[in-house]
């Protein structure tokens, strides 16, 4: 059997799954895309940071408390604009961070269309979630940044692992059904 068999063989077994269990494929598909919007907005958020940082400290101030969160932020807030006021081009570096989460976000596209071939996306997707973890520890501890903080950054990787998990037990069970 030729490689051109196979993949028309693959492509018919797909659309005839497609046709009698499109409830997999749509809870596959429901879960990738929350992911991809999650990643989209999380990259959208990286760009205003000296804004969202004045509003959140402006929010916490005229609440009144004062505990090692807010004087957290108002500490980030004031290296954030005293840095974007006399080196502007260090920002540059979260621009990027963000386009990053855009670009991934984009090639999760892959598995949403065809789950089972770009099953490669969501392991690499697991890697990534699982590799916050040390990167989070090691990294903060080398900048100082607060335990609780790098537990929130964790928190991200936690939940985003969670979500492909399942994602990737569902195409899982989708591969063995079409082998059946």
């Amino acid at each position: 059997m030729t490689i051109v068999h196979v993949t028309l063989n693959y492509k018919v077994l797909l659309n005839i799954y497609k046709m009698n269990s499109p409830q997999s494929i749509q809870k596959i598909r429901i879960l990738i895309l929350f992911f991809m919007i999650a990643l989209v907005i999380s990259g959208l958020t990286a760009l205003p940071l000296e804004y969202e940082l004045g509003v959140m400290q402006s929010i916490l101030l005229k609440s009144g408390f004062d505990n090692s969160f807010t004087q957290w932020i108002e500490y980030v807030y004031l290296g954030l604009h005293k840095t974007n006021g006399e080196f502007p081009f260090i920002s540059y570096g979260t621009d990027w961070l963000a386009f990053a989460h855009l670009i991934i976000a984009i090639v999760f596209i892959g598995p949403y269309r065809d789950p089972i071939k770009n099953i490669w996306v969501i392991e690499f997707g697991l890697i990534a979630c699982l590799c916050i973890f040390p990167f989070a520890f090691l990294a903060g501890a080398a900048r100082s940044i607060p335990l609780y903080w790098r537990l929130i950054d964790c928190a991200f990787g936690f939940i985003g692992g969670l979500i492909l998990w399942r994602c990737y037990s569902l195409i899982k069970k989708l591969e063995i059904e079409l082998v059946e």
